[in-house]
């Protein structure tokens, strides 16, 4: 496999050599084919569509915002 990696990037890697960065990359491959399965397993029976689904994730998102204020209000 060969991967497309930015200058900057791969400046920023070669200066670090003492990490395996292809140890790095199974891992992080590993772990994201890990979530994938995960989350293929959690939805394989789901009735959600798209919209229910983008609805659901606005809700989601708007009580977070709203919890994250009443916490930052009370720290002030």
């Amino acid at each position: 496999m060969t991967l497309a990696i930015p200058d900057e990037l791969k400046k920023e890697m070669d200066s670090l050599s003492i990490i395996n960065w292809s140890a790095v990359a199974r891992e992080a491959f590993s772990e994201k084919i890990t979530k994938l399965k995960l989350l293929e397993s959690l939805t394989k029976d789901s009735r959600l569509t798209d919209k229910d689904i983008e609805e659901l994730g606005k809700k989601i998102k708007a009580g977070i915002a709203e919890a994250h204020n009443k916490y930052k209000n009370k720290k002030v």
